[in-house]
């Protein structure tokens, strides 16, 4: 059987492909432990600066939580639901949202469920305009478990997150792009050439100063702003001691293009 997790490394970017496209790429178990185990192995490759994710076919990005998976787990009972199927899920989303390299999901068609909570947690997103989004969990009676109840309504709104939330109806790309859950809507053949450029135009950069920055991100959405502006003084102190600060400073006075060693 295939991996359900496709990984390979083009030009110092990390191609994570979620591979069940016979299950339009569904969330089980085994592709949320094994994200979790690839983008540790990706965190310590010194030769990728940066990640983009995608499904595999041509139907789906993901469709979400695997729901028999789901209800075998629910079956034994609320813990094991939560144990087996929130936490883990949870875990996915979180790590994606903090990872210290950059990840850019190309959404190359259906973004259900879990599959939309990806695209949420992400630092950064391209769709297709055969993509689709939706927060369906309300049909099958549960809420969003991977975190959609939370960054959701932090990039969208409350009220328009509320609304996708309570009525489960899907919504466009272009509604996805209104809302800040994508960066961009391009043609179909445009998808992964539009994430590479992506990928490219940040790792011209300090890969140090990158994951300072996601870092204060990540960090300063969750608190009010003087704890916020307290963790952009600690992102900078850290970045002043690294030699890629020196070499931008150097770089910027001396007129020419930086190289950045990662240090």
């Amino acid at each position: 059987m295939a991996d359900p997790v496709l990984l390979r490394v083009e030009n110092r970017v990390a191609i994570l492909t979620l591979n069940r496209p016979e299950k339009l790429n569904a969330l089980n178990y085994e592709i949320n432990d094994l994200l979790l185990a690839l983008l540790a192995q990706i965190e310590g490759d010194t030769e990728v600066g940066a990640v983009i994710i995608t499904g595999a076919g041509e139907r789906a990005f993901s469709a979400g939580g695997d729901i028999h998976e789901l209800s075998q787990s629910i079956a034994k009972g609320p813990d094991e639901g939560v144990r087996d199927f929130v936490r883990r899920g949870q875990s996915m989303t979180a790590r994606l949202e903090a990872f210290p390299k950059p990840v850019i999901a190309a959404v190359n068609g259906l973004a259900f469920g879990g599959g939309c909570e990806i695209t949420e947690a992400v630092h950064l997103a391209i769709a297709s305009e055969q993509a689709l989004f939706a927060k369906p969990e309300i049909r099958i009676g549960i809420p969003p478990t991977f975190g959609g109840t939370q960054r959701l309504p932090r990039l969208a709104g409350r009220k328009r997150a509320l609304e996708l939330l309570l009525t489960g109806d899907s919504f466009s790309p272009q509604r996805a792009y209104e809302l800040g859950l994508v960066n961009q809507v391009v043609p179909h053949e445009n998808l992964m050439p539009a994430a590479f450029d992506l990928a490219e135009r940040i790792l011209r950069h300090s890969p140090l100063a990158a994951a300072r920055i996601i870092t204060a991100v990540t960090r300063g959405l969750n608190v009010g702003i003087a704890e916020g502006l307290e963790i952009e003084r600690e992102q900078f102190a850290r970045m002043a001691a690294t030699e890629d600060c020196r070499e931008g400073l150097a770089a910027w006075i001396e007129r020419r293009a930086p190289v950045y060693q990662g240090r």
